[in-house]
């Protein structure tokens, strides 16, 4: 992976939740500034006890457990941020943001451009995002393409406990607000060596995490395992060789390393557990379609979630899964 800068040898075996901890200890180690607030942040470590351990280390000044109030949340985040602070704004679910939506996207996004560049709101807006832990329809939702919609916000969201410490160290870099979704899904199921020292992943950058010749598959989040999933199956099953780049970033949006590999393989599946009508896949499937008219092979395909809500006891069925992804592969292989 293409990282600001270069991994240390001594590393630890995390899961995704221990990785978001052990950034956001270092970050508050390295800089006062950095603080952190939400429901339930404090002495019980937050919901997914993402924020265990902060409370004792740095008390209650710099770990501050908020009313049950997003709107809240995410406005006093802002006085922080223009008062010089970096605050760590954590939305318990992603589901939950809606009261504090009109903060962001009408103040957060908005104070650089409305003040000439003379303020900036370095704030950074943590929630667990996606289904796969059978929450139903007010815990499961996937709402990125409100915010990537929004002028003023980097959107990134990680699907490895690597990538998780790295962009919330790179975001706690950055003067312009950053919303990280986190795929909730794979918490605890996603584990990988993660660096003990410091380290930023950029933002704005695509990984490939599987190089591949005959078709593309681009995802994000809980899709990368399936997407890779997918991958083995074609290769397998089919004798095809899938090509997987983990989006990592959906805005600044690296349409660089998408279009190289759409350019080359002259097929691509966009997969996303977003509902489909106006999601972010539609985005990457435009911007492609501009980049790579003339190298296109085949239509473009689309694998998400459903235009419902959420369900429940259907959500096996409303998330995307391999024999899906598989399924709009070959259709593209049979043009």
């Amino acid at each position: 992976m293409n990282d600001v800068t270069p991994e240390p040898t001594a590393t630890r075996t995390l899961n995704m939740v221990q990785a978001i901890g052990a950034a956001l200890m270092q970050a508050m180690e390295q800089d006062d500034r950095v603080l952190v607030l939400g429901e339930d942040v404090g002495k019980f470590g937050g919901v997914f006890r993402a924020t265990l351990g902060l409370h004792e280390r740095f008390g209650e000044t710099r770990v501050i457990d908020t009313p049950l109030s997003e709107a809240g949340i995410i406005g006093t985040a802002i006085g922080m941020a223009l008062y010089g602070l970096r605050p760590v704004a954590e939305i318990q679910f992603a589901d939950f943001v809606y009261p504090g939506f009109d903060q962001i996207v009408s103040e957060l996004a908005k104070y650089r451009y409305r003040s000439g560049g003379h303020f900036t709101c370095p704030v950074l807006v943590r929630m667990p995002y996606g289904g796969g832990i059978r929450g139903g329809l007010y815990h499961s939702q996937s709402p990125e393409a409100y915010f990537a919609h929004t002028a003023g916000l980097v959107v990134a969201i990680p699907s490895n406990p690597h990538d998780a410490k790295g962009l919330i160290l790179a975001a706690l870099k950055q003067d312009d607000p950053v919303i990280l979704l986190e795929p909730k899904r794979i918490y605890r199921a996603s584990r990988g060596e993660v660096p003990d020292a410091p380290y930023e992943v950029p933002l704005g950058k695509a990984a490939v995490v599987r190089p591949g010749d005959h078709v593309t598959l681009i995802a994000y989040g809980a899709m990368v395992p399936v997407a890779l999933d997918a991958a083995a199956t074609l290769d397998s099953e089919h004798g095809r060789s899938a090509e997987v780049i983990d989006v990592r970033t959906l805005v600044p949006l690296d349409l660089e390393t998408l279009a190289a590999s759409v350019n080359r393989t002259g097929r691509v599946v966009v997969v996303h557990e977003a509902p489909r009508t106006c999601g972010y896949g539609a985005e990457l499937v435009a911007s492609l379609q501009e980049a790579c008219f003339w190298r296109l092979e085949a239509p473009l395909e689309r694998v998400t979630g459903l235009d419902t809500p959420f369900p429940h006891t259907l959500e096996h069925y409303y998330l995307p899964d391999a024999p899906r992804i598989v399924a709009a592969a070959l259709r593209t292989l049979s043009v």
